[in-house]
């Protein structure tokens, strides 16, 4: 055999094994329906810079933003039958999968933004992420979404009497519907993508939901009345389905959790800043922002609650959470 020809195998098998260094990293897909601009997709930028750091490269995290691959709803479900890795829903979607989760989407439970991280970084918060196992899905962490308040059309929302007869979109969530049927509403579920045209159309009268979605979704163009009475503080929760999960070594288990927790602690820090431009913008652009007596709002739930003392176990955490200094 001469020089040439040993040199040509040489490089053949230096060439497969390279491929097969390549093939041996593995790829986790996340798909979530937020805009690239949203500190949440940042964050999980970050979580992938994090876990190809920490794994030396043998991790990989591909980002599918934007509803590309379905509504939070449809996320879940292909994460359910194993088609998608992870994704980003909100709690209150996640309270149809796991029904403890709910209580995260009882109106002013938390007294502020610190009392809310006490809770969801502690035992309840960990407890709560496992709650939906059983149904395939598993909680890896929570991202902040701030405070959830009103925004209308027609007129702004100054007291809960100017809520009636107004058509409020809610995401798929029981908590969410009561919430706004409590306070006069009448609760319009539609997904996030439609929302938009369904305001322009009339479909609905307003929505709910946090300073940046408000801005970054462009409803300031439609609503021009943003009532803060920042009814609920509900996260994001970053959930991996379970068929995915036991597919991963205890390492790439452990790779995965850290880059995660990482990059909750960089939204966190994204997400304040994002608040405050983004109802400097909205103001900027002729939205007149209120901020009501919010007694007036929590007043008219008080009812929600007596209805929890039905569920022994949900009422004991609500309690549990009360308690938290």
């Amino acid at each position: 055999m001469n020089y040439k020809s040993i040199f040509l195998i040489f490089f053949t098998l230096l060439g497969i094994i390279n491929c097969g260094e390549i093939n041996k990293t593995k790829t986790i897909t996340l798909a979530h329906g937020l805009d690239i601009n949203h500190s949440v997709h940042k964050a999980m930028v970050k979580m992938g810079e994090i876990l190809d750091s920490i794994s030396d490269g043998k991790m990989a995290l591909e980002l599918y933003p934007s509803q590309q691959l379905g509504t939070e709803r449809e996320c879940l479900e292909l994460l359910q039958i194993g088609s998608l890795d992870m994704t980003k829903v909100s709690a209150a979607v996640m309270e149809n999968f796991a029904p403890k989760m709910k209580v995260l989407g009882i109106p002013f439970l938390f007294r502020d933004r610190q009392h809310s991280f006490q809770v969801l970084d502690g035992a309840i918060g960990r407890n709560l992420l496992n709650e939906g196992e059983k149904y395939w899905l598993k909680g890896m962490g929570y991202y902040d979404a701030g405070s959830r308040s009103f925004y209308t059309k027609e007129k702004p929302v100054k007291s809960p009497a100017d809520l009636k007869g107004l058509k409020i979109r809610v995401q798929e969530s029981a908590t969410a519907m009561e919430m706004v049927s409590s306070l006069g509403g009448s609760p319009t579920p539609i997904s996030w993508g439609e929302l938009y045209t369904s305001l322009q159309q009339g479909v609905v009268d307003g929505a709910e939901n946090n300073p940046p979605s408000f801005y970054l979704s462009r409803h300031y163009e439609v609503c021009k009345y943003y009532s803060l009475d920042e009814h609920t503080v509900l996260p994001d929760v970053l959930i991996i389905g379970t068929h995915a999960w036991k597919k991963l070594s205890d390492q790439e288990k452990e790779w995965l959790q850290k880059s995660v927790d990482d990059s909750v602690i960089y939204q966190r820090k994204l997400w304040a800043l994002a608040e405050e431009e983004a109802l400097t913008e909205v103001i900027k652009a002729g939205v007149e922002v209120i901020r009501p007596d919010k007694s007036l709002f929590s007043a008219k739930i008080e009812s929600m609650y007596e209805q929890y003392k039905n569920d022994e176990e949900l009422y004991s955490l609500i309690q549990e959470i009360k308690k938290i200094n």
